[in-house]
């Protein structure tokens, strides 16, 4: 977790007593007047700065100025064109730490006081958020870890002193969806060799020992057995791993029986099976258990945030090897729902953990169920690396979906669900193929798992494209942040 502390206070920037003070500004040709008195202090120094067309405020930019001993750094920070909507912040709020972050610096306060920031724009949450997701850096398998930041405190200045209680909380919010974040890239990034189907029920173990209202039990593969899920279980045939489905609990709102499903998919490794994948960049796909990752950065994030909701995140977690004991492509198995698949190709193993999940998420009763998966190399065809897949057979918690996407910057994009695409599922040997062919791949895969979600309303994340980068290679923590938003709207 961050190590960072956030609090707020009301006060001048030139009464500060700092070791870095960043004054935030929008687009300029002049001194905001704001920022007459720090100038005054400073010797004119911003007014020179401003004149001399070294600084204007342009989105990002950053001028390091080192004013005298008692103000050892001052930086100036460009919004850009105002009034500033979330994207830009956010943008803004990341260079910003990646400058400071390399100082010697050990606190930093920021002055929003001269920023015309829109006000559909939530700037102190975005600060929370995004200084706790830029502190993020991989060291658990490294022998020699970069040194982290010496910046332990920031400190958001605000207009009166009346403001200065929702600041702090706005903060602590959006540290705590940025911990989720890190949280869920931990275990993303975490090799396979490590990050195993039992590593995670162990995960879920230590979430509940963490937060009294997360309670968390793992079915072994006798149990999954028991219940028929012998989908999910044709895809750990062939390793060594045994596979797990993990059940965790959030009780947010002890007043209320409603509640939420979170669906996983936890594929630690994925090999493609007997279907082999190419071996470049097989190495990512230790990734394809990004879905899960999502489901525990999301309870997390939840619990820190006491949010009023109660919440199931199931997570079914298998590894996909070739062996002697591997499924193979025509095999036929028969899912906990009843229904009998064809396998077709092993390497659309997604779908087959998740359809068993899926299943077993009926018994909770839930208002809403929430898929999310790493399920297609189609999707990122589809939609890059930008947008998350979304589908749902329910259009109001598609909407609901979609907009805490825009609210939060972890965008989506609703996809079709129409019969027209389910016969590309049809099979002479069962009652459904686990692939449809080519064309419109991620669709498909959507298809195939509403087949088992006719119970409830339901929506499917396919964050194939948005979960990891490959450049630099690493997890992304989404949709940690969209879900933490809808879910909490839910209270």
């Amino acid at each position: 977790m961050s190590d960072i502390v956030f609090t707020a206070k009301s006060g001048a920037p030139e009464a500060q007593k700092t070791t870095c003070l960043v004054v935030a500004m929008s687009k300029t040709k002049s001194l905001p007047t704001p920022l007459s008195d720090l100038d005054s202090t400073l010797g004119g120094a911003l007014t020179r700065v401003i004149k001399n067309k070294d600084f204007n405020g342009d989105a990002k930019q950053i001028v390091s100025l080192s004013p005298n001993d008692a103000l050892p750094r001052l930086l100036l920070l460009g919004l850009g064109e105002g009034p500033v909507l979330a994207p830009k912040a956010r943008q803004a709020i990341g260079a910003l730490w990646g400058n400071a972050s390399k100082t010697q610096a050990k606190d930093m306060v920021i002055d929003f006081s001269a920023a015309d920031i829109d006000p559909d724009c939530d700037i102190v949450h975005i600060v929370g958020q995004e200084i706790t997701t830029a502190t993020y850096s991989y060291t658990r398998t490294l022998s020699k870890p970069k040194a982290s930041s010496t910046i332990k405190k920031v400190t958001l200045l605000v207009a009166n002193k009346n403001e200065v209680s929702s600041a702090k909380a706005a903060l602590v919010s959006g540290q705590a969806i940025g911990q989720g974040i890190n949280y869920a890239r931990e275990l993303a990034n975490l090799p396979g060799n490590i990050c195993t189907p039992t590593y995670l029920a162990e995960q879920a173990t230590e979430l509940a020992n963490t937060f009294a209202s997360i309670s968390a039990q793992s079915l072994g593969e006798a149990e999954m057995r028991e219940l028929g899920m012998n989908s999910l279980l044709s895809v750990s045939a062939g390793s060594d791993q045994e596979a797990k489905l993990i059940i965790m609990r959030y009780q947010g709102d002890s007043t209320s029986d409603t509640q939420h499903c979170l669906v996983g998919k936890g594929i630690t490794f994925d090999t493609g099976g007997i279907s082999l994948k190419p071996g470049a960049k097989m190495d990512e796909m230790k990734f394809d258990m990004g879905g899960a990752a999502s489901v525990f950065g999301t309870l997390q994030a939840l619990a820190m945030l006491e949010a009023k909701v109660n919440v199931v995140g199931i997570v079914a977690a298998a590894e996909n090897m070739p062996s002697g004991s591997a499924t193979k492509p025509g095999d036929v198995v028969t899912s906990m729902a009843g229904l009998t698949i064809e396998i077709l190709n092993t390497d659309a193993e997604g779908r087959l953990v998740l359809c068993d999940a899926l299943t077993y998420a009926e018994r909770f009763n839930p208002s809403s169920v929430v898929d999310i998966a790493t399920l297609t190399g189609a999707c990122v065809v589809a939609l890059g690396h930008h947008a998350t897949g979304l589908y749902a057979n329910d259009d109001e918690l598609a909407t609901a979906l979609l907009a805490a996407g825009e609210q939060t910057g972890d965008r989506a994009w609703r996809m079709p669900l129409w019969d027209e695409y389910q016969s590309q599922l049809d099979s002479p040997f069962a009652d459904m193929g686990n692939i449809g062919g080519p064309a419109a791949g991620s669709v498909t895969a959507a298809c195939f798992l509403s087949r088992f979600t006719k119970a409830y309303s339901w929506a499917h994340l396919d964050i194939a494209g948005s979960a990891w980068n490959s450049a630099p290679k690493g997890a992304t923590g989404r949709p940690v942040a969209l879900l933490t938003k809808y879910l909490s709207g839910q209270s």
